[in-house]
């Protein structure tokens, strides 16, 4: 009888792995008679099936590789070009229609016969935010979604404190916006230099309206509405997978998108059907382990397929086995130690917010001034660091090199040290650390501030700086001085005034070893994942900018500081 059934089990994992992968591409009509081309995978058991799908628009034919996977997994596997995109009808606008798409895709998929009933998402970026669409239409039948690396409010993908991440967009729109054969696009080193910024098109060598349409609303109004998703979500009954690293430009909008999941939901079931992967990453090494310049070594490896696999045996296919297996809500990497840690919630439980003081005398310019980080407070008045901010010559986000022109600047970690010998940039260090520092969650800046002209940017970034010297960038933010109070009320800043102002860091873990250094820079741009500051106020269609002059200051009345979720 033993023999029996290892010979019966043996079979039957011969043909689960030698199953025929069949696969066929239809047309899927939309509500408006629309058509997308779609492909289906599925293998010859001909029994109906939970389904996954992606919709994208980088063409769904590279997609056979992970459909295969997923048809032997025991799933039935649908990828579609969205709207517009290679050979689906209609015109791509960017996320404008794919709520609508998605609901009448899912819709479709469960009245197949090869459906069970059961539909989930899966995919990153553009192909994240569909899930999140689609499921605020709430199609009978989704039933799970893994939006890896995305928002859930398209004016946050675009803006950081008031910035535009100028590369990004303007990079993507040029990608997916027709050209005119006889266009020969320009150089983007020069074209993301080209004021008014409303050029930028032209410059780069075409119309784009829809960059135009983004760059024109700086301020989260109406114009955003539709693609501003975030306050439904805690409305959905959706088991959740997140993954994003830390250097994605995704990482706040993620993670938050998790939070509330986990904390807002109404439905107390969703809020334990939660779940966050946040890893060292960028927005394309996603489950690697080198990241731009570092090594984070083979801990930070990981295999997100498997992870997508194990959650949706748990909730799409409901299988038993993978539903008796508990799971941490949260799984973060701490660089530095570079370890994964598992979590409850995030933050990480136990996490105490901890200041670290900006000191000098006056003289933080360049990592050779004297620009110092303690956890002691200024107790005596000390004179405020100046650097200017000239449109004309950036800080770049990163070292400008013969293979790394600045646009390719990249948002991962690189050695700073080279940015930190520029006179326009304050640089606050500590003393070698007498015992590891280990902290997780959000860091931010509490900074206290004056310039010169009506409006400047404060750009701030974390650092760890190794006993060799390397300078890597752990986390940054950037504040445009108008919106220090509200992006949708902006208020000049007036000449000298001194103001206190945030600046949001994003998620961070790390471990500084004993004898690293942890250091502060501030400058008055990232370019050009960020745009420039004209430092005039004078708005998206003028040419005209200004040398700021900006300070910061630190003394007992004006305590300037970066403050650590410190565990």
């Amino acid at each position: 009888m033993k023999t029996n059934l290892a010979i019966l089990i043996g079979l039957a994992l011969c043909n689960s792995v030698f199953a025929e992968i069949k696969s066929e591409t239809v047309s899927v009509p939309m509500r408006d008679g629309i058509k997308l081309a779609t492909d289906i995978y599925r293998d010859d058991a001909g029994k109906p099936a939970p389904v996954v799908l992606i919709r994208t628009p980088y063409d769904r034919t590279k997609q056979q590789g992970m459909g295969e996977r997923w048809a032997r997994a025991g799933y039935i596997f649908v990828a579609q070009d969205c709207r517009g995109t290679r050979a689906s009808e209609g015109v791509l606008a960017p996320y404008n229609n794919e709520g609508q798409d998605g609901y009448d895709t899912i819709e479709w998929i469960t009245q197949q016969p090869w459906c069970n009933g059961r539909v989930g998402m899966v995919g990153g970026s553009y192909v994240g935010a569909v899930q999140w669409q689609a499921a605020v239409e709430n199609p009978p039948g989704l039933a799970v979604i893994a939006p890896q690396a995305t928002w859930s409010s398209f004016y946050r993908n675009l803006y950081l404190g008031g910035s535009v991440r100028l590369a990004l967009i303007s990079g993507w729109i040029a990608g997916n916006t027709p050209k005119p054969d006889s266009v020969k696009p320009a150089d983007m080193n020069d074209a993301l230099m080209r004021l008014p910024l409303s050029d930028v098109d032209e410059a780069i060598g075409w119309p784009m309206p829809w960059l135009d349409a983004y760059l024109t609303h700086p301020a989260p109004t109406g114009f955003w509405t539709r693609l501003d998703l975030t306050s439904q979500l805690s409305e959905l009954q959706l088991p959740v997978l997140h993954v994003v690293g830390y250097y994605d430009f995704f990482s706040r909008e993620s993670v938050d998108n998790f939070v509330i999941m986990q904390k807002q939901a109404r439905d107390p079931q969703t809020r334990r059907q939660q779940r966050l992967v946040l890893g060292p990453w960028d927005h394309g090494t996603i489950g690697k382990s080198q990241v731009a310049e570092v090594d984070f070594g083979p801990e930070a490896a990981l295999d997100i397929a498997a992870i997508q696999l194990d959650w949706f045996d748990r909730h799409l296919k409901q299988d038993a086995a993978a539903q008796g297996k508990p799971f941490p809500p949260v799984r973060y990497f701490s660089m530095g130690d570079n370890v994964w840690r598992d979590a409850q919630q995030w933050p990480p439980e136990g996490v105490t917010a901890t200041s670290f003081f900006l000191h000098s005398d006056g003289k933080a310019n360049t990592r050779q001034g004297t620009g110092r980080l303690s956890r002691v407070a200024p107790t005596k008045e000390q004179p405020a660091d100046t650097f200017r901010s000239d449109p004309a010559n950036p800080v770049p986000a990163c070292p400008v090199t013969a293979t790394r022109p600045i646009k390719a600047a990249v948002w991962g970690p690189v050695d700073q040290t080279v940015l930190e010998d520029r006179n326009d940039v304050l640089v606050y260090s500590s003393e070698p650390l007498a015992e590891p520092l280990t902290f997780a969650g959000n860091v931010e800046a509490k900074l206290h501030v004056s310039t010169d002209t009506p409006d400047a940017d404060w750009v701030v970034k974390l650092v760890a700086v190794r006993s060799d010297g390397f300078a890597q960038n752990l986390a940054s933010g950037i504040l445009r001085g108008r919106y220090r109070n509200s992006l949708l009320k902006p208020e000049l800043m007036k000449p000298g005034q001194v103001y206190e102002i945030t600046v949001d860091l994003g998620p961070c873990a790390a471990t500084i070893a004993k004898g690293h250094q942890l250091r502060v820079d501030i400058c008055g741009s990232l370019f050009p994942l960020h745009d420039r500051n004209p430092n005039t106020a004078e708005g998206i269609f003028s040419s005209k900018t200004a040398i700021a002059s900006e300070q910061v200051h630190h003394h007992p009345g004006a305590l300037s500081r970066i403050v650590l979720p410190v565990k």
